[in-house]
């Protein structure tokens, strides 16, 4: 039976384990995506930064992967929304 602090520890590797398998190869792989599918790089490049910063901000209470830095975060999310509007829009 596991201990309230061996329960925490369980709980945190379960949630590291998630995030690890995104890997450097992958990140650079989607920011391709992303900017391939943008019309201006510079523009979508001010999009990535202002919603990593506000995302920074906002989510200051909630427990965050400290190796998927906000920036990176951001990525996969607009990444992840582009594909889908346009699985959507098909």
């Amino acid at each position: 039976m596991l201990m309230g602090s061996q329960i925490d520890k369980q709980i945190y590797k379960t949630y590291n384990n998630a995030y690890q398998k995104i890997e450097s190869h992958q990140i650079t792989f989607k920011t391709e995506e992303l900017l391939l599918a943008s019309d201006n790089r510079f523009n979508i490049t001010i999009k990535v930064a202002e919603r990593a910063k506000r995302r920074k901000y906002e989510d200051l209470d909630i427990l965050e992967d400290p190796l998927i830095k906000p920036v990176i975060r951001a990525i996969l999310e607009m990444v992840d929304e582009i594909t889908q509007s346009q699985i959507i829009g098909e």
